[in-house]
């Protein structure tokens, strides 16, 4: 089962970022007028969401690379090493999908909210 604690921490933390962020934060006057000014320290969302992602793919890859040579025959290899490979990259995929839902979610109430 997924410990979706986790994830309500991960989005009552981006619910503080967003609620600490304020209109003073805009520039107007610049080419993106609705993009927030980058202030020192901060995390760009983006860059984290995609390293994260990235974190996952290789984790499927490098447990398929080891599945594979189990299965030709690599005597370095053991079946429990490449099963448990597998599982951890099949909950890393299940924590993906559900923090993807839980995204997909806040911004459908977003957009639902009358401004």
């Amino acid at each position: 089962m997924i410990d979706t604690g986790r994830i309500e921490a991960m989005m009552a933390q981006l619910k503080a970022a967003a609620a600490r962020t304020s209109p003073a934060n805009v520039n107007p006057l610049g080419d993106g007028a609705l993009q927030p000014e980058k202030t020192a320290g901060s995390v760009d969302f983006q860059s984290v969401l995609k390293t994260s992602l990235d974190q996952v793919n290789q984790g499927q890859l490098q447990s398929q690379q080891l599945a594979q040579r189990f299965e030709m025959g690599d005597s370095t290899v053991s079946l429990s090493d490449a099963m448990i490979a597998l599982q951890k990259s099949s909950i890393a995929l299940q924590q993906t999908v559900q923090v993807r839902n839980k995204l997909v979610s806040a911004y459908q109430e977003i957009m639902s909210m009358g401004v």
